[in-house]
This record gives C-alpha cells, sequence and structure tokens, in this order.
C-alpha cells in the first residue's frame, strides 16, 4: 500500500484538515503524495500495519507514511511542507525547534480546530483530483 510515494493520513471530517489536503494538492511539486482518511478502512489498515493503535473519538493528528516510517504531529506536517512549492517548502527548517515545542502548538490547534473551523458529520466527496490520489 506504501508503494506509490508517500500518504497523509488525516481527520476526513475536519474541515481543516480537508483544507490541508486541498492546500496540499495545489502545492505538491512531485504530485506523489496520496491521501486517505483516518477514519477509512484503508487509514486504519495502514496505521495498524505500522503498530499504531487506532484513534478512539476523534483523531487529533495527521500522519505521513513514508514507507516503513510514521511520523505524526509537527513533524508529519514539516515533512509534507518539506514536498511543497516555495515558499512553503521552506518552513521544513522548523524541524531544528524540538519536537515537544512544535507539538505543543500543534495540540493547541489541533485541540480547537472543530470549535474554530467546524466539521462535517461524514467525510466529504471527494474532488477528482484528490479522488486520484486516494489510497483505495
Amino acid at each position: 500500500m506504501t508503494d506509490g510515494g508517500p500518504i497523509v493520513l488525516f481527520d476526513g471530517v475536519c474541515n481543516l484538515c480537508n483544507g490541508a489536503v486541498q492546500f496540499i494538492l495545489d502545492r505538491d511539486r512531485t504530485q506523489a503524495i496520496r491521501f486517505a482518511s483516518l477514519q477509512s478502512d484503508k487509514g486504519q489498515e495502514l496505521l495498524r500495519s505500522h503498530g499504531i493503535p487506532i484513534p478512539e473519538g476523534d483523531p487529533d493528528t495527521i500522519f505521513l507514511v513514508e514507507g516503513d516510517i510514521v511520523r505524526s504531529r509537527s513533524t508529519a506536517a514539516l515533512h509534507i511542507a518539506k514536498r511543497l512549492t516555495l515558499p512553503w517548502r521552506l518552513a521544513w527548517v522548523f524541524l531544528i525547534v524540538p519536537a515537544p515545542i512544535r507539538d505543543l502548538f500543534y495540540r493547541l490547534v489541533a485541540a480547537n480546530r472543530y470549535r474554530i473551523f467546524g466539521r462535517s458529520n461524514e467525510c466529504r466527496v471527494p474532488t477528482p483530483e484528490l479522488r486520484a490520489r486516494m489510497v483505495t
């Protein structure tokens, strides 16, 4: 399932997360990044295959799966940024900031994302471009 390049696992009912997926689609330099919602069978299968527990309730992180490596939270976001067009690609330099500090801010946004950005009752119907890059 991970042969075709990196896979972003995201909260499919989170408006912020869905917006982030569209942002990535528009700026992915290589158009290699694929996607799966954390609520999907494939997303959960991918987590299980890497020994990561399935989030109970609302997922609070994004994952980036690259082969055998799984990154989460701010580390995943910054490694995704590394694959984007300029100027977004430059954000990866924030990897020099220790993960606990970066993740403090990540967790603050994650804890408030539904209140600020809202949520959908179900995963959105993907655009044709996203559908072509969904892991199925």
